[in-house]
């Protein structure tokens, strides 16, 4: 009877579709579905609106309400501009940045949405082709816009598109303007109030100046340029994984003095289907198959790649044995850190004035090196967002060195304010560069990182529970987890609790609760326990999963015992997954 009632009101939906202003190939598709003896993906597509969420639009491409379409792109991009013109009411000429990667419809949402704001009397600057997403973020500054949209679905399967709204930081949005924004879009219920016929006079072409700009910016970024000269011939694989770094990666390590990059040709091609890879993500090692493979072919120094959208950085370098392996998020994050705090303060460019961020599932071992370096390490809730919320709270206050988060984002510079795969890949390689000017190998750098901060090992377990029994269930854990937390975790007694949804901290040993001062709650829970590990667990906002991110503390005080302190991590990992039952 359920799953009857649901294809009806499935039905009068799409009926609504083939009545209603849309364009034949919209119906078509419509009426295809409709036809299909197996009604699952016309019920995919038409079950529920595509929600416009805190992060904007992610979803599959294709005809339907709760999919990527022009139409839900147009209610988005109106419900934008309605906010936009209600919050500006003083500025004589509200403008916006539209940038956008490579999938497939990227150029042709983002010519809708140019439509669409300058029909409203908005001035766009569209950017002339695919552009990394921080190349966007830095456009809505230099150009003084008081919001931007780009259009990516980030590191996710070809199937899928998305559309992200920045504000007039260069940041995505956060409260309120990212909730207010979402009551624009849901008020938007008719085509007609989409106004898709463009002002042409409010559209301005933007491209090569701005790349121009941007890459200059990135050049003085360099804290090593006699390294770089030295290590000029540094042997670079670099690939963009079919995506939008490209063409400004290479330029960058080009600009900042690197002349030996090798190319991966294959994935140099621009392809929203990503035809080389199962997934275009640099998080999972298979996409980096080939880049590792011409690094053998070629006996290179480091691989790095960057996804999609040109935000996140994958890296890859030799061990000791000569074998190659991936460096994660986390350790790609700590190498940053500690060569920017260390270089600065060689420099004398250290004041006691000067922060970074760091998302709270990130490692703990970047805050010991900022405390021991009298920098001071702000922690904030996992996306970019934030770490954009906390430069833009210090501007003009304290001096941002950088920050960073375990799923391969980093930022070296706060010209732009979202994650940035091509500032991170200029100032990775110029870390390689200085570790060979000092005899080391990337892989050796971060032995001695561990060697003098401690050895740190990080692992993410999702566990799934699909259906509505299944977030039922991940509800129960999260509230079992809450009240009756564990008093020890794998033999280590439990010290510290922080829930973030409360935003209490709980001090174990003395009973003290204490304030978490965050700009909004969370759901998410972590136990810290005495020999150091660090367990964090929050339900996905996307997917029905609930999630675990692990770390754990171990000794090094030689590069020799890096093999033995990783097998002794991985037995403490099994030994807390045993404890807490996943």
């Amino acid at each position: 009877m359920e799953t009857n009632t649901l294809l009806t009101e499935v039905l009068a939906k799409a009926q609504t579709w083939l009545d209603g202003n849309y364009n034949d190939e919209t119906k078509n598709d419509v009426r295809r579905m409709i036809a299909a003896d197996d009604k699952t993906e016309l019920i995919e597509s038409f079950y529920r609106d595509l929600e416009f969420g805190t992060g904007g639009l992610r979803g599959i491409m294709g005809a339907g309400t709760n999919r990527m379409n022009i139409y839900t792109v147009g209610a988005a991009t109106q419900g934008l501009s309605n906010y936009l013109k209600a919050q500006f009411p003083n500025v004589p000429l509200i403008s916006v940045v539209i940038g956008h990667d490579c999938r497939n419809n990227s150029r042709l949402f983002a010519e809708i949405s140019a439509n669409i704001f300058s029909a409203n009397g908005i001035k766009v600057y569209l950017f002339e082709d695919l552009r990394p997403t921080p190349e966007a973020s830095f456009a809505i500054r230099k150009l003084g816009c008081q919001s931007g949209i780009i259009l990516t679905a980030s590191h996710n399967p070809k199937e899928y598109n998305g559309y992200k709204a920045y504000w007039d930081d260069g940041a995505q949005m956060i409260a309120p303007h990212d909730v207010n924004v979402i009551i624009e879009v849901t008020k938007i219920t008719n085509l007609d109030d989409i106004k898709f016929k463009g002002n042409p006079e409010l559209i301005e072409i933007i491209g090569e100046e701005i790349d121009k700009a941007f890459i200059e910016n990135i050049k003085k970024l360099s804290l090593s340029p006699d390294s770089i000269k030295r290590n000029s011939n540094l042997k670079i694989v670099y690939t963009p994984i079919h995506g939008t770094g490209v063409k400004l990666i290479p330029w960058a390590l080009k600009e900042y003095g690197f002349g030996n990059i090798i190319h991966v040709p294959e994935q140099d091609v621009t392809d929203g289907n990503f035809p080389t890879v199962k997934s275009p993500n640099p998080e999972e090692p298979a996409a980096l198959d080939m880049a590792v493979k011409k690094a053998i072919e070629t006996d290179a120094d480091i691989v790095m790649a960057s996804d999609p959208d040109a935000d996140r950085l994958g890296i890859a370098v030799k061990n000791n044995k000569g074998e190659w392996i991936l460096v994660n998020g986390n350790q790609t994050a700590l190498i940053f850190v500690y060569y920017l705090i260390r270089r600065w303060k060689e420099l004398g460019k250290l004041n006691g004035n000067e922060y970074i961020v760091k998302t709270i599932v990130t490692t703990e071992i970047i805050k010991q090196i900022a405390d021991r370096n009298s920098v001071e390490c702000f922690d904030c809730f996992t996306g970019f967002k934030w770490i954009a919320s906390v430069i833009r709270e210090n501007e003009g206050k304290k001096e941002y060195i950088g920050g960073g988060e375990e799923s391969y984002g980093f930022l070296p510079e706060e010209f732009a304010r979202d994650k940035d795969a091509v500032s991170s890949c200029a100032m990775m390689a110029e870390i390689a560069a200085w570790a060979k000017d000092n005899g080391k190998t990337l892989f050796e750098l971060l032995q001695d990182i561990y060697i003098e901060y401690g050895y740190g090992k990080e692992k993410g377990i999702s566990v799934v529970r699909k259906g509505k029994s299944g977030a039922e269930e991940i509800v129960q854990m999260m509230k079992n987890f809450s009240t009756n937390p564990p008093k020890e975790i794998a033999g280590s007694k439990v010290k510290i609790i922080k829930d973030y949804e409360s935003l209490k901290m709980t001090n174990l040993d003395s009973g003290e609760v204490t304030d978490l001062v965050m700009p909004a709650t969370s759901n998410v829970l972590q136990f810290f326990t005495e020999d150091g590990t660090k367990i964090s667990v929050r339900p996905s906002g996307t997917e029905p999963k609930i999630k675990f991110y692990m770390e754990v503390r171990g000794e090094m005080k030689t590069r020799a015992d890096y093999d033995a302190a990783d097998a002794t991590a991985n037995k403490k990992i099994d030994a807390i997954r045993a404890s807490l039952a996943i």
